[in-house]
C-alpha cells in the first residue's frame, strides 16, 4: 500500500534540485536543472537531457521533439505542463554539451543522485514513458539490446514502464521504417494517459 509523503518534502527537493551544481565543471552552459514534478502527477517523463533551447527557456520540451511527443499523447500544451498531472524528469538535468553527432550523452552523476529521491514523493505515478536508450538502460532490466526490439516488446513493461524512441525530427525515418510504433503503441498510450489524467 502506498502512503503519502509529506507535503512539504517534494517542493523542498526540488528546490535542492534546482540549485544543484555536481556536474558544473563539465557543463559548457552551466547548470540549470530542468524537472517538473508534482505529488499529484500521474504520469512520468524520463527522457534524455535538455537541449539548448530547453536550458535557454528552463521549460522541459520547449522544442520540436516535445511537439512531436504532445502529438504522441494528444495532449495540449496547458496539460503538458500542468504538474498536477504530468511529472518530467529527465535522466540528465542539464544541457550536457554538444558532441560529434548531436548532444553529449546525459551527465551519469545526476540519476543516481537525484531520481532514487524523487520517486517516493510520487505516491500516484502509474505510468513512466523512458525515451530514449539512457532511460530504458537504466530503468529496464533484461531488456533486448536494441532500442527498436526494446520499444517492439513495449508490452512486457506495460503499464508501469513504456519503451518510447526518442520523438526528435532526427528519427522521423525511424518512425517511417517502424509504422506499428504510431499504429499500436502511441493509441495505447493516449489511452492510458486519457483516462489517468481525466481528460
Amino acid at each position: 500500500m502506498k502512503t503519502n509523503p509529506d507535503p512539504n518534502a517534494l517542493p523542498a527537493l526540488l528546490h535542492q534540485i534546482r540549485q544543484c551544481s555536481l556536474c558544473q565543471a563539465h557543463l559548457p552552459l552551466g547548470p540549470r536543472p530542468v524537472i517538473q514534478a508534482s505529488s499529484e502527477a500521474r504520469l512520468m517523463i524520463v527522457g534524455q537531457a535538455p537541449g539548448t533551447r530547453v536550458h535557454d527557456t528552463g521549460i522541459p520540451w520547449n522544442d520540436p521533439s516535445g511537439d512531436r511527443l504532445r502529438r504522441w499523447l494528444d495532449l495540449d500544451r496547458e496539460t503538458f505542463y500542468d504538474p498536477s498531472r504530468i511529472a518530467i524528469m529527465p535522466m540528465g538535468l542539464c544541457y550536457p554539451g554538444k558532441g560529434k553527432s548531436g548532444d553529449l550523452p546525459p551527465r551519469p552523476e545526476c540519476a543516481p543522485q537525484w531520481h532514487g529521491q524523487v520517486w517516493p514523493l510520487l505516491p500516484n505515478v502509474g505510468m513512466t514513458l523512458l525515451v530514449g536508450q539512457y532511460a530504458q538502460n537504466y530503468y529496464l532490466s533484461d531488456k533486448p539490446k536494441t532500442l527498436t526490439d526494446t520499444v517492439r516488446a513495449w508490452r512486457q513493461w506495460a503499464p508501469t514502464y513504456l519503451p518510447l524512441p526518442h520523438p526528435s525530427p532526427r528519427n522521423t525515418l525511424w518512425l517511417k521504417k517502424n509504422p506499428w510504433f504510431e499504429a499500436d503503441v502511441v493509441p495505447y498510450i493516449r489511452d492510458y494517459v486519457h483516462q489517468h489524467l481525466g481528460l
